[in-house]
């Protein structure tokens, strides 16, 4: 998988977790703040991750402020894979 397939996957499931296609107009953004997510819906979308691309990461592998933009959750997808 390319990274930008990576990417994409990271956005496609950002949106299907928040519901708001929106979330791609933010990557940069914290996501928490902007109210795109809460703690349930960072479990989810680790669970998709792992689902989707095979990527495990641990809720507390990683501090909140690691992965709270969308970017920095596609560099820590990129890192593992």
């Amino acid at each position: 998988m390319t990274e930008t397939e990576a990417r994409a996957k990271v956005l496609d499931l950002l949106e299907d977790v928040t519901g708001e296609p929106e979330v791609r107009e933010h990557l940069d953004e914290d996501l928490f703040e902007l109210g795109f997510l809460d703690s349930m819906a960072a479990i989810e979308l680790l669970v998709g991750l792992e689902d989707e691309l095979g990527v495990s990461i641990a809720p507390t592998e990683v501090e909140r402020s690691e992965m709270n933009t969308a970017n920095k959750i596609a560099a820590q997808v990129l890192a593992r894979l």
